[in-house]
């Protein structure tokens, strides 16, 4: 039996991200003393602190390693931060352990070859609008908005939205407030 994307999204306990094409653009900018830079969407991560404040913990698995990464990972309080894996499902499986979930439980959104072996067995396979077309047959849902462009942030609304606490965390920490 084939699942549909909502029933996938309600079954989430965990997001795992890759980085470069994911949480960023994919562009890594390098300064004349070889310093790199990486841009990060504010609204991708909100979208992580309402996961996170549903009780749903992101980690990160990416194959470069990165001081950026850390750096914004440490402001969004992601503990679970998996640097320079090439080759990703042992670390995947470490991830699943560690959080107690199983495969079906984990929502996964890579953006390229690297990603693949985790968008298999992801139960809820998710890819920005701008991933490789080599791997878009693996997605069980595409967001509409490229990496490091709201992607996450349309990943987490899916998510929460399904398990019917979009709007209630909406109306409790940005809206009832300031209405009053």
């Amino acid at each position: 039996m084939t699942l549909s994307v909502s029933e996938r999204a309600k079954r989430i306990r965990l997001v795992v991200l890759d980085i470069d094409g994911v949480m960023t653009d994919g562009s890594i900018w390098t300064g004349e003393n070889g310093e790199s830079v990486k841009r990060f969407h504010v609204r991708d991560g909100l979208g992580i602190k309402m996961l996170q404040g549903a009780g749903i913990p992101v980690a990160i698995l990416t194959g470069r390693i990165s001081k950026q990464t850390a750096a914004r990972c440490a402001e969004l309080g992601i503990t679970s931060v998996s640097q320079g894996k090439l080759f990703k499902t042992d670390a995947w499986r470490v991830l699943l352990q560690e959080h107690g979930v199983t495969e079906e439980e984990c929502a996964y959104m890579g953006d390229d070859v690297p990603d693949i072996p985790v968008l298999y067995h992801a139960g809820l396979a998710a890819i920005p609008a701008d991933a490789n077309p080599a791997i878009k047959h693996l997605a069980h849902w595409t967001s509409p908005c490229n990496g490091g462009n709201g992607a996450v942030r349309s990943l987490a609304e899916l998510i929460l939205t399904e398990q019917e606490k979009w709007d209630e965390m909406v109306q409790e920490r940005y809206i009832r407030e300031d209405m009053s």
